[in-house]
């Protein structure tokens, strides 16, 4: 059976930015759902990989950018606090959109001999997009769960979400809806 590894993009965020208050609200809402599937993802001890925009602070680690959050406070503290990395998880930080653009995400996921990938996270129509596009071209499996993903308007999410599923043939069904770590059939 193929292994499975989830993505985290992005969760980590000052939220800084145009829209950034839509797009914290938005995050906001769907990290119980993202909390109880990365809770699956453990159970089964299967990898859990955040991977987050390193927002030009070329010098700073992951720790740092979870650091930055807390110390915000508001919404991107309350985020870091319920997803921060766990001891087990995997961490990327990459320079722009796709998981993969510039990042030892295509190494890391070899050596775990993952075949099939979970994205998950924010923004449906752009970071997620761009790594599901990305993980296609290079022949995963994929599954976009949509209640664990958001954008910071809600029909930018939906489009993005049709254009997966209808061009791609990516499975978009809720994490809710769905009792394994990836789809069967």
């Amino acid at each position: 059976m193929a292994r499975t590894a989830l993505l985290v993009l992005d969760m980590f965020n000052l939220f800084d930015f145009p829209d950034g208050q839509a797009m914290a609200r938005a995050a906001r809402r769907i990290t119980p759902a993202l909390l109880r599937l990365r809770q699956r993802f453990d159970r089964a001890g299967a990898p859990v990989i955040h991977v987050n925009d390193n927002f030009a602070h070329w010098r700073g680690e992951f720790a740092d950018l979870v650091e930055r959050c807390r110390a915000n406070g508001g919404t991107p503290a309350w985020i870091a606090a319920a997803l921060a990395p766990q001891s087990d998880h995997y961490y990327i930080l990459k320079p722009r959109h796709s998981a993969f653009l510039g990042t030892a995400l295509p190494v890391l996921l070899a050596q775990l001999d993952v075949a099939r990938l979970v994205i998950a996270g924010i923004a449906t129509d752009s970071c997620v997009l761009a790594t599901a596009q990305d993980a296609k071209m290079r022949e995963f499996g994929i599954w976009v769960p949509s209640d664990c993903v958001a954008s910071r308007r809600a029909a930018l999410g939906r489009r993005a979400l049709a254009l997966l599923a209808e061009s791609m043939g990516v499975r978009t069904d809720p994490a809710s809806a769905i009792q394994a770590v990836f789809p069967r059939g």
